[in-house]
């Protein structure tokens, strides 16, 4: 696992948007996996901005989400795959269709989740996932407590995690979804990078446990530290509670 202790989210997004500019840069076709939530966003102005410069496209690629709210309308500006559309894609040329979601609202929800994980499966699996991080160790949509091996499937949300997501909802935790569909961790761990950022103090614990804490499905994101190229992005307050961030900074700046 690679540890950067960056100085601000503007920096976390310039760092993270290199390694998919040298991944498109190698691969034009590459399978990018996308996140919702605010700690990605700083990573979705850089790489419009860069596809404005003419420095990157993504005429060639897919993408696929992690997650998605059961039940909400499909018009429904939260409605990830929405959130999706209005934050990066439609800033970009993806082709279109080929930017993927599962589908909260299907009939048949277990067995959209199968196919959803078939689908990524069929295309290659994912190059680079992009990972935000809950304040209780959850990754996508995997709650404390989840297996460590499973794939898409609907989960239920927890109440820190609705209370976490209700300030997209007009602060009302009543308004969150109670359900969703999610990759499951064994889904996210297939990827063949993984990118975690993480900003705040409020992010701080969650993160000690991720990078020094022990692998527990009590804090799902430590499963990451069994991946094989794993990259932890974080900014000064997020950082706070490690115990071993000098050796982190050193190796970081000596490995640049």
């Amino acid at each position: 696992m690679r540890i950067a202790i960056l100085p601000d989210d503007a920096t976390i997004g310039k760092v993270a948007a290199d390694l998919i500019e040298e991944l498109y840069r190698e691969k034009p076709n590459a399978v990018l996996g996308l996140a919702t939530g605010s700690s990605p966003l700083s990573i979705y102005r850089e790489l419009i901005e860069r596809h404005q410069a003419g420095k990157l496209s993504f005429k060639e690629g897919k993408a696929f989400m992690l997650d998605e709210y059961v039940g909400i309308a499909a018009d429904h500006p939260e409605r990830y795959r929405n959130v999706i559309h209005t934050e990066i894609a439609s800033h970009v040329d993806f082709p279109e269709g080929c930017v993927n979601g599962p589908d909260g609202n299907a009939e048949d929800l277990h067995a959209a989740c199968a196919a959803y994980d078939q689908s990524i499966k069929d295309a290659g699996g994912v190059d680079l996932q992009i990972l935000g991080i809950g304040s209780d160790g959850h990754i996508a949509f995997n709650e404390p407590g989840e297996s460590l091996t499973c794939r898409t499937h609907v989960g239920v949300l927890t109440e820190q995690t609705r209370r976490d997501n209700a300030r997209f909802f007009d602060g009302d935790i009543d308004q969150v979804p109670t359900h969703c569909v999610t990759q499951g961790l064994g889904t996210i761990m297939d990827a063949r990078r993984l990118v975690l950022v993480a900003q705040g103090k409020g992010k701080a614990r969650a993160i000690k446990e991720l990078v020094e804490g022990a692998v527990s499905a009590k804090w799902p994101a430590t499963i990451m530290q069994m991946h094989q190229d794993a990259w932890v992005l974080v900014d000064e307050e997020a950082a706070s509670e490690l115990e071993l961030s000098d050796y982190y900074r050193e190796v970081w700046e000596k490995s640049r």
